[in-house]
């Protein structure tokens, strides 16, 4: 095993880290964005109101892209074990 080998399969690790987190973060970041825009108009600054819609967005939105995430983590599992012995070859 190269170091190329090694470099590649880091990169191709921390992309799939990133285009599978990247939705459920972004859906965080707008509702945070949101909340916030409220309660600066509102003069409300209660930490709860910024939590519990975060908390909820992320848990609707695993509900829902949870199972694209699952398949996309899978395959490239799948496409790492199937090339293991060209890795100790």
């Amino acid at each position: 095993m190269t170091v190329d080998v090694v470099v590649d399969i880091a990169k191709a690790t921390l992309w799939n880290i990133i285009i599978t987190s990247a939705p459920v973060l972004l859906i965080s970041l707008v509702v945070g964005l949101i909340i916030s825009i409220f309660q600066t108009a509102t003069s409300i600054q209660e930490q709860t109101l910024t939590f519990v819609p975060k908390i909820l967005a992320i848990f609707l939105s695993l509900m829902l892209l949870g199972g694209w995430m699952l398949n996309s983590m899978s395959d490239f599992m799948i496409q790492l074990w199937s090339d293991f012995s060209i890795y100790i070859g």
